[in-house]
């Protein structure tokens, strides 16, 4: 039988409600970790559910934070070395009274009715993950907002964090996912891997025959990056991974991920080519940054996010492009 079904059967016949267990590794954030635990105090969920904080060893802890939320959560808070954010994950989860888990980045906020979708989302089809989408909140910083954009839209990534319609079989990312501690207790949780654990996850989830879905609207506010140089480096370290997960399960390998590296080339091409004598390369390059402007100002009402959402799609493609030729080239 496959493990999802095992699962599934089990979780009917126990009769049992579905008790979530929160697990946020957090890294020098205390300020983060304020406005998370406050949005959780304001969920419409009517049902227990209990919050596990990691600090990995963090030189700026958020105790005196936590301990001000004591009297509003149900809180474990663990102080432990670094070791990074996929094995405090693992730590959280391993210490965790809950029948599943729902894994946060230190750095978003939930909409009040976010457990209730997620609760919702597995009763109605439960499977042994999920991921939701994310969103930019209206007090995020117009640059937040630009660098949302650029990891959400269709123009870019083809919508595959955001849009229900653009989700294949989905591949859940660690700052809104959520595992079965049946799913944790099989495959051990996150890998070594600095970069692309979850994806790994996922993978290791698929061979061990469980089901992942995409909980439309089980959405987050995730601030990200405030500055193009964080931003930048986030995407250049998201290419770097690429290449060691395509060796690691080389079925999973497609030409898509070669885009940003094929776009930052072609760019360039364009340039010199246009310095040379044709402009006709550069113009089709003119023409994409220009629907990133307009489609950017439709969505956000605003032009200053949609300037910088040209300026954060390129950073984006070359990030990420410039990490994935590093690490290929490498291998």
């Amino acid at each position: 039988m496959k493990a999802t079904l095992l699962s599934r059967f089990f979780y009917i016949c126990s009769c049992m409600d579905l008790y979530f267990s929160i697990i946020i590794p957090v890294y020098n954030r205390p300020q983060e970790i304020e406005e998370l635990l406050q949005s959780l105090t304001t969920q419409t969920y009517n049902q227990p559910f209990e919050v596990v904080i990691i600090e990995d060893g963090s030189l700026q802890n958020c105790e005196a934070i936590v301990e001000k939320f004591r009297d509003k959560l149900a809180i474990q808070y663990f102080i432990k070395e670094n070791t990074g954010a996929g094995q405090s994950r693992n730590f959280g989860m391993q210490h965790a009274k809950g029948t599943y888990f729902i894994i946060l980045d230190s750095d978003v906020l939930l909409p009040k009715n976010y457990l209730i979708e997620v609760s919702d989302g597995l009763r109605n089809n439960y499977t042994d993950a999920f991921g939701g989408a994310d969103a930019a909140h209206d007090s995020f910083t117009s640059m937040q907002k630009a660098i949302n954009y650029s990891m959400t839209s269709v123009l870019t990534t083809g919508g595959i964090r955001g849009k229900k319609n653009a989700v294949g079989k989905f591949q859940p990312r660690s700052f809104n996912m959520g595992l079965s501690k049946t799913a944790f207790d099989r495959t051990q949780g996150f890998s070594e891997l600095k970069y692309g654990e979850d994806i790994d996850l996922t993978f290791r989830l698929w061979h061990n025959d469980f089901e992942t879905q995409f909980i439309e609207k089980a959405f987050v506010y995730h601030k990200r990056r405030s500055t193009i140089r964080q931003f930048y480096n986030q995407t250049f370290n998201f290419g770097t991974a690429r290449p060691t997960l395509n060796k690691r399960y080389p079925d999973t390998a497609t030409l898509t991920y070669w885009f940003p590296s094929l776009f930052i080339i072609g760019f360039d091409i364009s340039i010199i080519s246009a310095l040379i004598c044709n402009a006709s390369f550069l113009l089709i390059f003119g023409i994409y940054f220009l629907l990133i402007f307009l489609d950017s100002f439709i969505q956000n009402k605003n032009l200053r996010v949609a300037f910088l959402s040209v300026i954060t799609t390129y950073t984006q493609f070359l990030g990420y492009g410039l990490g994935f030729l590093k690490s290929f080239l490498r291998r």
